[in-house]
């Protein structure tokens, strides 16, 4: 059945909001702003590295980093071999080797560094203090290794932030589209009394269900199978048309003059049983018992009225196909009660009614206070305003 009350409307019978002060701007606008601030952040972050390495020479910066690498990897690779009385060779090949990656010009950036290490290690015999000592000469050079790192951390970091950014940016659009939504339903007077409608159609759903049930029950399979073919025939009456071969069943078989749950019944019997019932046993369970699961959903449903209710003329019309199908299985109280639903499309305030349970029913209770106190149009504003700083900050900040 359909179930013309929602959660929304439970403020009570007046349809009257509680307007309270709305809580915090919501996660989206919150994120972009963060997210904006993030960016320019890491995008000032790398430009401060690139200008401090702009201001030493790209190619300067990296020969010196290069220097530092070869110099560190030349120690450890002899210095095992190369101190005290180890193999002379490795010695040779160790001196040779280590002057040819510390021996730059004077204006080299961190020279001094690289001529204090090799002048640690030029000696007849070396110790590990030695080579401790060309570590620890080599280390001012190493601030050029740190400083590209430094770089590329940065670079990773901007990178992140402009994701994190554009994707807060497309959540931001979605979050603006609804605040705008949110704001045109702000103009719908949310204190119109719903229940002069909501009544009737909760009393017709439930009324219908409970008569179909019975048709269902009490009349023949038959005579339910033509009320089905009759709604279908309705363009607004949405029935789950019959299976083709129970459609021929129904009509072919005398069995079909008996309700539908007894059929249902039948198809559980045993082959022995069931001959005692109806003529082709064989027939039933092709059909029958095949379709078992459409026969015990059909119910009411398509027959009852939705809520929040539809524009006028759209229910009017769907009313006009529903009272000669409803007429055909409902007591006639019920179907009185679908004629008073339509009188109440023609009145006057129905559609100021019919805004306000479509709001309600499609606002949660946050989006609902916003509506309610006025404030959506104030968080419109910040939305969209946070939206052209995020917009603005990704255009500056663009590499």
């Amino acid at each position: 059945m359909v179930d013309a009350g929602t959660d929304a409307d439970e403020a009570g019978d007046s349809g009257a909001v509680d307007a309270e002060e709305p809580g915090p701007t919501p996660g989206p606008v919150r994120e972009a702003a963060t997210a904006a601030a993030d960016l320019r952040e890491a995008y000032d972050d790398l430009a401060a590295v690139e200008a401090r390495i702009a201001d030493l020479g790209r190619e300067r910066v990296e020969a010196a980093a290069d220097r530092y690498r070869n110099a560190v990897r030349v120690l450890d690779d002899y210095e095992e071999d190369a101190v005290g009385t180890g193999d002379f060779g490795a010695y040779v090949q160790f001196e040779s080797a280590f002057e040819g990656v510390t021996d730059v010009e004077a204006d080299a950036l961190a020279a001094d560094a690289f001529a204090a290490a090799n002048e640690a290690v030029d000696k007849r015999r070396l110790s590990e203090s030695d080579f401790e000592a060309a570590r620890e000469h080599l280390e001012d050079a190493r601030e050029y290794v740190r400083l590209l790192e430094r770089r590329d951390e940065a670079l990773d970091d901007y990178r992140r932030a402009r994701r994190d950014a554009n994707a807060a940016r497309s959540e931001l659009d979605d979050r603006v589209d609804e605040l705008a939504d949110l704001a045109d339903a702000a103009e719908v007077d949310l204190d119109v009394p719903l229940d002069r409608l909501r009544e009737p159609i909760t009393e017709y759903n439930e009324a219908v269900e409970a008569d179909f049930r019975r048709f269902k029950k009490d009349e023949s399979a038959r005579e339910l199978f033509d009320l089905l073919e009759r709604a279908g025939s309705a363009p607004l009456i949405d029935v789950d048309e019959p299976p083709t071969d129970l459609t021929e069943y129904v009509a072919e078989y005398p069995a079909a003059e008996e309700p539908v749950p007894d059929l249902l019944e039948y198809a559980d019997y045993s082959q022995s049983k069931l001959d005692h019932y109806v003529d082709d046993p064989g027939a039933l369970r092709r059909t029958v018992a095949v379709h078992r699961t459409y026969l015990e959903r059909l119910d009411g449903e398509p027959f009852a009225l939705a809520w929040p209710p539809k524009p006028a003329e759209e229910l009017r019309y769907r009313i006009e196909e529903l009272i000669p199908v409803v007429s055909r299985f409902a007591d006639e109280e019920t179907v009185a009660t679908l004629r008073d639903v339509l009188t109440a499309t023609r009145d006057d305030d129905y559609e100021r009614i019919r805004e306000a349970a479509t709001v309600r029913a499609e606002l949660d209770g946050d989006e609902l206070e916003l509506v309610a106190s006025g404030a959506v149009h104030d968080r419109l504003a910040e939305a969209r305003e946070v939206r052209e700083l995020v917009r603005d900050v990704l255009a500056e900040t663009e590499r």
